[in-house]
């Protein structure tokens, strides 16, 4: 593994990549933020050595390194998931990479089902803690010391200051933000109504099939993280109703305005 980001590292800078401010995962239906960025360098995954190439209609496989909101940042437009087939260390290669390239910061965004019975379609969910029930840990296996620790500190897995920085960011834009936790699943199904019960009483308000092993990778190599959920459905008891990937990538399109607006500022203020 060293090796083959060492590798892919050499190659993403001899491109022009060089110390990204920030990294941005752009999940289901938020690939379009990418057009606000003023591009330096445009790769598709299947020319970056070592990388997977993502089979998900809506993540459409590209990395960009360019200028936003003042800052420089590394996008990946379109994200690796376990059920995809890949081994759950492919999944988070792009991570490891990203840190090797100086990322310090790292923005993660996804579309879940929302089982508070506060949430709304189209809320967009701040991330304050996670629940991974994926059933492949991204750590497990023999670990090389140089990219982290053996067993790594949890405790905060999304930052308290990036988090306060966002609530901050959303009150002066009058956008309103819930927060809660998210749970991690396998997928590719969406939840049962029983699984969408069983979330509720795990203590989850959000559920998805991502960013969580993103995420422990992340913190594994002391990066910092903040996370972006958008309620595409409800699994709220007595609301389930049937539900596709295209009506999810249909309300995160609309709410990805808003997220491109709130990302913007929130690194314009950091």
């Amino acid at each position: 593994m060293w090796n083959k980001v060492q590798e892919t590292v050499k190659f993403l800078k001899e491109k022009g990549i060089s110390t990204p401010d920030f990294g941005i995962v752009l999940g289901t239906g938020l690939g379009n933020l990418s057009e606000e960025i003023n591009a330096v360098v445009r790769i598709p995954y299947e020319d970056i050595p070592n990388f997977p190439v993502s089979t998900v209609k809506g993540h459409h496989g590209e990395l960009i390194f360019g200028e936003f909101g003042g800052k420089m940042v590394l996008a990946m437009r379109g994200r690796f998931h376990y059920y995809e087939g890949y081994d759950i260390k492919q999944v988070v290669f792009p991570i490891r990479v990203m840190k090797y390239l100086g990322v310090d910061n790292l923005i993660v965004s996804n579309a879940s089902g929302g089982v508070n019975p506060k949430f709304n379609v189209g809320d967009i969910m701040l991330i304050d803690d996670h629940v991974n029930m994926i059933p492949a840990h991204p750590l497990r296996g023999a670990n090389d010391e140089r990219f982290g620790p053996r067993f790594v500190d949890m405790h905060e897995p999304y930052d308290l200051e990036m988090i306060r920085k966002m609530e901050e960011v959303a009150e002066k834009t009058n956008v309103f933000l819930q927060k809660g936790t998210y749970l991690a699943l396998q997928g590719p199904t969406f939840e049962t109504p029983a699984e969408y019960k069983m979330v509720k009483s795990i203590g989850a308000d959000a559920v998805g099939m991502s960013t969580v092993p993103e995420v422990i990778v992340a913190k594994h190599m002391e990066m910092k993280c903040m996370g972006l959920s958008v309620i595409t459905d409800l699994g709220i008891e007595g609301q389930v109703e049937q539900v596709s990937h295209e009506e999810v990538q249909k309300v995160a399109k609309i709410a990805e305005k808003v997220i491109v607006k709130l990302v913007k500022q929130f690194i314009q203020s950091f």
